[in-house]
């Protein structure tokens, strides 16, 4: 098999060949003068199980751009199969409508990866499980939950834990992320969003006086949903507050908001790349995947079972 890595994030496709004790496929992926993306591989690719790892993060255009054409050059090198290895799925977020005269840009998105010439996608934590069925090709979709537990086990697993959801929508998540911490309780944050990027919260559904609380949540963008319910938390009595995310989106002005918030840290993976370091000392920090990434190729290459990893 062949890794090939688009821009978007070249320090975990690196961390993920190493992994593997691999190297990255030699290609030129680069912009003409007028920014169209311009693909050239380098080496011979013929009958080759190709990988290509490319989160569709910010710039989400430019980035999907470069895993369609990357996709095509090997479709047209007679790659024998190619697999769009996502960590972040970009314009996840539009994955219904929520009002008429609206797209279901999910779906689009995947519809487009597939007329490209991609014969199977793997992803993770995808914002919502039914995009998986948006695509006409097999999809793995990886989870966080199995690093994140051991971060948590390791750091905080000798107090008293109870596990929260941001949300209604996120109490699967929150579920499955606290069976493996040896069913420690949860907890719900209801809210109200009055509109997109705002949040308000309302209440706290659950016992969380006392305990340190672990908020789950898939993506954090403007952060304020996290940091509006670490102070709901932190009213209602609890120790600490610790967040967990698997997509760092971080705009804006994120991170000086989680700086300044009830949030005693913030983990988030590393399948966006940030080329911003961290704050020494800051409240955010990053976990890598590249061993789960690693070992889900490993096991498609080999045709074994993805699912078992997380058995």
């Amino acid at each position: 098999m062949k890794l090939l890595a688009g821009n978007s994030n070249l320090p975990l496709a690196t961390a993920i060949a190493d992994y593997l004790d691999m190297k990255l496929t030699e290609a030129s992926v680069r912009r003409f003068a007028d920014e169209e993306v311009f693909v050239e591989i380098n080496e011979n690719v013929r009958g080759e199980d190709v990988f290509v790892i490319q989160s569709t993060s910010f710039p989400t255009n430019d980035n999907l751009m470069e895993v369609l054409i990357c996709i095509d050059a090997l479709k047209r090198a007679s790659a024998k199969r190619i697999t769009a290895v996502l960590p972040y799925f970009g314009y996840a977020r539009q994955d219904r409508k929520p009002g008429p005269r609206t797209p279901i840009s999910a779906k689009l998105v995947a519809n487009i990866i597939t007329t490209a010439g991609a014969d199977r996608v793997l992803t993770m934590d995808l914002h919502a499980g039914q995009i998986q069925g948006f695509f006409d090709i097999p999809t793995d979709n990886l989870w966080a939950a199995p690093v994140m537990a051991a971060d948590i086990k390791e750091r905080i697993g000798n107090q008293e834990l109870v596990v929260v959801s941001p949300d209604v929508g996120g109490v699967v998540r929150a579920r499955s992320l606290a069976k493996r911490l040896d069913n420690a309780p949860l907890a719900i944050v209801d809210k109200r969003r009055e509109r997109a990027g705002e949040s308000e919260v309302m209440n706290i559904i659950g016992d969380v006086d006392g305990k340190v609380c672990v908020l789950i949540d898939d993506i954090v963008d403007s952060a304020g949903t996290l940091c509006n319910a670490a102070a709901a938390l932190k009213q209602q009595g609890a120790v600490n507050v610790v967040a967990y995310s698997s997509h760092g989106v971080l705009s804006g002005g994120a991170a000086a908001r989680v700086q300044g918030s009830e949030l005693t840290e913030l983990v988030v993976t590393d399948s966006i790349y940030s080329d911003q370091p961290d704050v020494k000392g800051g409240k955010i920090r990053r976990l890598t995947i590249a061993p789960l990434f690693a070992e889900a190729i490993r096991r498609i290459a080999d045709e074994s079972s993805v699912s078992s990893l997380f058995d």
